[in-house]
C-alpha cells in the first residue's frame, strides 16, 4: 500500500510539472512576437509634461528593441484627438498610448476592439461604464510633491536661521494652469510639505489659464517672487518659472526652484533645488508586455488598480525625486525625504492631508472640508480628486 501511495504521488507530481511544461510552451507561442505602439501628445519633447512621458517609449524601445515599431504624433490639441487616433489606429497599431485629456478616445475605443487604448487620467472614472479596451492610469503625484514641499521646507528653514529672512516671510509660490483638482491637489501636498518643515509657511498661487505658456508662465512666476516668495513651483508645462528663479538668482536676490516632471538643474543651477516627477514607464512597459502575451493589462499589475483605471506611488516606482542640488538645498534634506518616502513606500498615505485646517471649494464656497478628520487621495481612482483650497494659508493672486 505504502509503494503505491508513493507511486500515485510521484506520478501526479510528473503530470504536473508536464501540465507546466506545456502551459509554459503555450504562453511561450502564445505571446507576439511584434507589436506595433502609438503614442500621441499634446505637446512636444521641449516641454517637460511630453518629455517626461516620452521617456516611456525609449524605454520600450530599448526593452523590446526591432519587437517593436513605434509610431507617435506630437502637437495633438484635445479636440483635435479623433484624426491621428484613426491614423494610428488605421495603421495597425496593437496598443496606443495617449498623454492628452479628451473623451474622444473613450468613445472611438469600441470602434476598435482589437486595440488597446491608455490614456493619462484626467477624470474620475468610478461608476462610468468604459470599453473594455480603454484604460487610464496616472502616478499618484500628490507623494512627490509632498517630499518637494519637504525639500522646499528646509531651505527655507535655512534661510531663516541664517538671518536671510523671518518666519513670517516664508512664502512659496505656485505657477498653476487651471484650478482642476489635479493641479489644487498637488500644490497643496506641495504647501503641506514644507510647513511639516516650517509650520509658519504660507503660499501664494498664480493661475495662467493656459497649460503651456512660456512668457506668462515666467511672469506669473516674476510676480509671485516681487510679491515675495521665495521658492516657486508650478504645474504649467514650460521652463518659465525656472528661468525667473535663476535669472533673479543672478541679480542677487536668493530665489529656488522645485520642478515637477523634468529636472531644471541644467537651465537653473543656482536656483533648482529638487523635481519630483509621475514615472510613466513602469505602465507602458507592463501594458505593452500584456499586450504581448495577449492577456489583460491590469491583471498582475504593480498598482493600485480600479477596473481598468491604475495609479501607483514610491512603493511601485510610478513616482520618484531627481536631481536633488546638493550645492543649493539645505544640510539634511536628502535625509528629511527619504523618511517620509520611507512612510510612502510602506503604505502609509494619511499623514499626508491633514491638519487643522479648513479647505474652500472654489466652484463653491458653500462646499468645505475639514482636514482634522483627514484625507486619502487616489483611494478608488487614479485621478486626484483633493480640490479645497485652504484658507488662511493659501492665497489665489486675481
Amino acid at each position: 500500500m505504502k509503494r503505491v501511495y508513493i507511486a500515485t504521488v510521484l506520478t501526479c507530481l510528473i503530470m504536473l510539472a508536464a501540465f507546466h511544461t506545456c502551459f509554459s510552451v503555450l504562453n511561450i507561442m502564445g505571446r507576439k512576437e511584434h507589436l506595433t505602439v502609438g503614442f500621441i501628445y499634446d505637446n512636444d519633447e521641449s516641454t517637460p509634461y511630453t518629455y517626461n512621458f516620452s521617456l516611456a517609449s525609449d524605454a520600450l524601445e530599448k526593452k523590446y528593441g526591432d519587437a517593436v515599431d513605434i509610431l507617435s504624433c506630437s502637437n495633438v490639441l484635445d479636440e483635435e484627438m479623433e484624426e491621428p487616433l484613426r491614423e494610428l489606429a488605421d495603421k495597425g497599431c496593437d496598443i496606443i498610448f495617449l498623454n492628452g485629456y479628451s473623451e474622444v478616445v473613450m468613445e472611438l475605443a469600441p470602434q476598435y476592439p482589437d486595440i488597446q487604448f491608455c490614456q493619462t487620467s484626467y477624470m474620475d472614472m468610478t461608476g462610468k461604464s468604459v470599453p473594455s479596451n480603454y484604460h487610464t492610469f496616472k502616478g499618484e503625484a500628490y507623494q512627490g510633491r509632498y517630499v518637494s514641499g519637504i525639500a522646499a521646507g528646509m531651505k527655507i528653514r535655512q534661510m531663516i536661521l541664517e538671518g536671510v529672512i523671518s518666519e513670517e516671510q516664508a512664502i512659496v509660490g505656485f505657477v498653476a494652469a487651471f484650478p482642476t483638482p489635479e493641479v489644487i491637489s498637488g500644490y497643496t501636498a506641495f504647501l503641506l510639505g514644507a510647513r511639516s518643515v516650517v509650520s509658519s509657511t504660507t503660499m501664494k498661487v498664480c493661475y495662467t489659464n493656459t497649460w503651456s505658456s512660456y512668457a506668462l508662465e515666467k511672469s506669473s512666476a516674476q510676480r509671485l517672487i516681487d510679491d515675495g516668495c521665495i521658492v516657486i513651483s508650478q504645474h504649467t508645462d514650460t521652463i518659465g518659472p525656472a528661468i525667473a528663479c535663476e535669472e533673479n538668482n543672478a541679480e542677487g536676490k536668493p530665489v529656488y526652484f522645485v520642478g515637477y516632471n523634468q529636472s531644471m538643474s541644467e537651465v537653473a543651477p543656482a536656483a533648482s533645488l529638487v523635481t519630483s516627477r509621475i514615472c510613466w514607464e513602469p505602465y507602458v512597459l507592463a501594458a505593452a508586455d500584456a499586450v504581448m502575451a495577449d492577456r489583460k493589462i491590469e491583471k498582475g499589475l504593480a498598482a493600485h488598480v480600479y477596473g481598468t483605471d491604475a495609479s501607483a506611488g514610491f512603493e511601485n516606482g510610478w513616482v520618484e525625486m531627481e536631481d536633488l542640488n546638493q550645492q543649493v538645498a539645505a544640510f539634511g534634506t536628502q535625509e528629511a525625504m527619504d523618511k517620509a518616502i520611507e512612510r510612502f513606500r510602506k503604505g502609509e498615505v494619511d499623514f499626508v492631508y491633514k491638519g487643522n485646517y479648513t479647505g474652500v471649494n472654489p466652484e463653491d464656497p458653500s462646499d468645505t472640508y475639514d482636514l482634522r478628520k483627514g484625507y486619502i487621495e487616489n483611494d478608488h481612482c487614479s485621478y486626484p480628486l483633493f480640490h479645497y483650497v485652504l484658507s488662511d494659508i493659501i492665497t489665489i493672486e486675481q
